[in-house]
């Protein structure tokens, strides 16, 4: 899921605003829709749904086009190039896909319109929950999106290599060690296998950040504090023995060889090996991933594995000593959002409403695997047993954390993955990335900073 934006060079990004087309406003009559279209060509969603919504919206508005403006790139190529569309007039899309981690980013930096006028008159705001609404909120109370869904995230881990392994099918680790014990011993007994997959470093970006690292500093305390800001000093929390411990968890799979080969890790494809090719044809025990990953087997997907649900168990993440409450995650999120300087911002709302119908909503979050955020559709019992994995994921809300996602939080992601990347590759030690870090940190958000 997630990394964070980098420059791209002049002539790649001016290829991506040609391709945009030239004017947003240019006919008063189209909604021009960005979305982020995947890599895998195989892999159709978001495609399939948003041509459906297409034409219901084109049909209940006559007269009314839509243009859906795909943009084909892996994530932090996505943010750049969105980041780009939405400086001009000329190139800024009527409604765009937004990842919650940048969504104050962008709305610190004018390219985001506030919603709340259009969400009063709108009775459905009023299904969303509360957490969900506020992932979409700015800092100045205003709310500039309305989010799709959300996730959670837990260890998958695959039936035959546990059992060969003597492990046990119903497998719920109680701590950091029980689950590096487990991935020792399938390292021993199943030769030829990953024993455990957790993302880390640069090339993956939020990804290693939000399903790695934070899904380990949320779990070194009870919960009752975040561990990466102070909400009440408002400053970012540099350092500390939680992120040293997390930090420590990561280098131990990496130099122990527990997980995939430091080029495999570091290669920006990872995740779609992990989803493609590792977990579907056994060769990985382990993976510390997201809720999200059936919507890559599902029937007409492409990578079509309806065996999944028999070939992998699910177990939520720990604590790293068991300390109350014992499990762990992380949640996310994407929203739909208009750009500031956006053509047709009231053509653009009335296609978020066609598109967040209950039907419509329920439909999507059944397609893509994810998490409601509409308490409607939550308690409809279609959705919760619409495919195996949806009440595990969604039974982990009630221990998720969301991420501190204000708008130095994007240079703060990196500074993790930095730290991360050199505890892999060996090239520093765990002090000496938290040193790093610390200094990175200090740079990224004003000197806005406390060192526990």
């Amino acid at each position: 899921m997630r990394p964070t934006a980098a420059l791209l060079p002049a002539v790649f990004v001016a290829a991506t605003l040609t391709a945009c087309g030239s004017s947003s406003g240019s006919d008063p009559d189209t909604v021009k829709v960005s979305f982020k279209q995947s890599t895998d060509n195989s892999i159709k969603v978001m495609d399939t749904y948003l041509a459906d919504i297409k034409k219901q919206f084109e049909k209940a508005h006559p007269g009314k086009k839509v243009e859906l403006v795909p943009i084909k790139a892996p994530d932090s190529e996505y943010y750049t190039k969105l980041q780009q569309m939405l400086r001009s007039p000329k190139t800024a899309p009527d409604l765009v896909y937004e990842d919650t981690f940048l969504i104050n980013s962008d709305i610190t930096s004018g390219y985001l319109k506030p919603l709340d006028p259009y969400l009063a008159k709108w009775p459905d705001w009023n299904r969303f929950i509360d957490t969900a609404k506020a992932a979409a909120k700015g800092e100045d109370g205003k709310t500039y999106g309305v989010p799709d869904g959300t996730d959670t995230r837990g260890l998958w881990f695959d039936k035959d290599v546990f059992a060969k392994a003597g492990l046990p099918a119903d497998w719920q680790p109680k701590t950091w060690k029980d689950v590096l014990t487990a991935a020792r011993t399938i390292k021993q007994k199943v030769p030829g296998v990953i024993p455990l997959n957790v993302y880390t470093g640069k090339p993956v970006g939020e990804a290693a950040t939000m399903q790695t690292f934070e899904m380990l500093l949320y779990g070194t305390n009870d919960g009752s504090t975040d561990p990466l800001y102070d909400k009440n000093a408002k400053k970012w929390i540099a350092g500390g023995q939680g992120f040293k411990d997390a930090l420590s968890f990561v280098e131990t799979v990496y130099k122990e060889k527990l997980g995939p080969d430091v080029s495999d890790a570091l290669d920006p494809n990872v995740m779609t090996r992990v989803r493609g090719e590792w977990l579907p044809k056994g060769r990985l025990g382990i993976a510390l991933d997201g809720s999200w990953l059936p919507q890559d087997w599902l029937p007409g997907s492409g990578h079509e594995w309806p065996e999944w649900s028999k070939k992998l168990g699910l177990a939520a993440m720990p604590t790293q000593n068991g300390q109350a409450p014992g499990k762990v995650s992380m949640s996310g999120g994407w929203t739909w959002s208009i750009p500031a300087k956006a053509g047709n911002p009231d053509l653009a709302f009335e296609f978020i409403k066609t598109m967040q119908t209950k039907a419509n909503a329920q439909k999507w979050y059944v397609a893509n695997s994810g998490i409601a955020v509409r308490e409607d559709v939550a308690k409809d019992p279609g959705y919760a047993t619409a495919q195996p994995g949806t009440k595990f994921f969604t039974d982990l809300v009630r221990h998720t954390h969301y991420r501190p996602a204000y708008p130095a939080y994007p240079k703060v992601s990196t500074a993790i993955q930095e730290a991360m990347e050199g505890v892999t590759t060996g090239d520093t030690s765990v002090d000496e990335a938290t040193k790093n870090y610390v200094e990175a940190l200090k740079d990224a958000t004003d000197d806005q900073v406390v060192e526990r």
